[in-house]
């Protein structure tokens, strides 16, 4: 991954800048309390954030939807965001690998600054990634568990009502809440899988080894944990063949990456392709479409029956 190229000098000018519109780093509401500014990195934690704050705190967006997260890399701008805000909200060090150089670049002192896997005990990595110049050691991708959103729930729960306890009844009825619409996502998960004739399905990214171990499936996938590296020729030939030997019907890919190396999985072994999302971002579509992280997950399942229960 690239190095950050945003000079010191421009960064602190942007940031005197920010802070000079800006009296305080928290928005004052009509009744004169103040609302928690939150930044959050991508997706499941803008989500995750908006969900347990409510109306309570302004929650933003660093990562835009429909942007492949894994070679983002923040701007000035965006590293002002993040001073500038009162609670600073990412998964882990393993997806957002940039951000134990951003938080050293800047004035943390008054951040709360949350990881959200924090507490969760993360799967090794299937495989490394030779070449690279950041490579990932840990699988970080626990949101696609209900059962582990649960828990990153419980912490950013945790880090909001320190953050402002004037409104920690608030934060906690939210996260109950929402924690019991995880609970019956994860009963659809295990009664559907349970039905289950097959237990593995093949994907292009490894994004899905929480969800399988959660209930008993088993993911193969083509390339690592990051999406745009692809597998050797070795590495395909012998996936064709155990694909073929399995007699997989599906084979896996997400949108906002390239399919052609699931397509050329699939076109050898006779198989169709569909899509599994790693709810890494919202596609323009499924944001038109009104889809969240329940609708997308429930898309998801739907996917995976097409595996499992033919």
């Amino acid at each position: 991954m690239k190095r950050l190229l945003v000079p010191l000098v421009i960064f602190l000018l942007m940031v005197s800048g920010c802070s000079n519109t800006a009296s305080t780093k928290s928005e004052k509401t009509s009744e004169g309390s103040k609302k928690l500014q939150i930044v959050t990195t991508f997706y499941p934690m803008y989500y995750f954030a908006k969900k347990v704050a409510g109306d309570s705190a302004n929650v933003e967006l660093l990562i835009p939807n429909g942007v492949e997260p894994h070679d983002w890399e923040p701007t000035a701008k965006d590293m002002a965001k993040i001073q500038d805000a009162d609670v600073f909200i990412y998964n882990s060090q393993y997806f957002e690998l940039w951000t134990e150089k951003v938080l050293k670049s800047i004035n943390d002192s008054k951040l709360k600054v949350v990881e959200a896997s924090s507490g969760i005990k993360l799967m090794d990595a299937l495989e490394s990634e030779e070449g690279e110049e950041h490579t990932a050691s840990k699988d970080p991708h626990v949101w696609l568990s209900p059962v582990l959103a649960q828990q990153e729930v419980n912490t950013i729960a945790k880090a909001l009502e320190q953050a402002d306890p004037s409104n920690k009844d608030q934060f906690q009825k939210n996260a109950t809440a929402l924690n019991s619409e995880l609970a019956d996502l994860d009963h659809l998960y295990k009664e559907t899988i349970d039905k289950a004739k097959k237990k593995e399905f093949v994907t292009q990214h490894a994004a899905f080894g929480y969800l399988a171990k959660q209930y008993g499936l088993t993911q193969i996938a083509i390339a690592g944990l990051s999406p745009d590296v692809e597998p050797t020729l070795g590495k395909l030939a012998e996936l064709t063949e155990l694909t073929k030997k399995k007699n997989m019907k599906v084979v896996y890919f997400e949108e906002m990456t390239s399919s052609k190396v699931a397509e050329t999985l699939a076109k050898e072994i006779g198989a169709k392709t569909e899509v599994l999302n790693p709810l890494e971002g919202l596609t323009k579509e499924e944001q038109q479409q009104g889809l969240d992280y329940f609708g997308v997950m429930k898309k998801n399942l739907d996917a995976l029956k097409l595996s499992i229960l033919d």
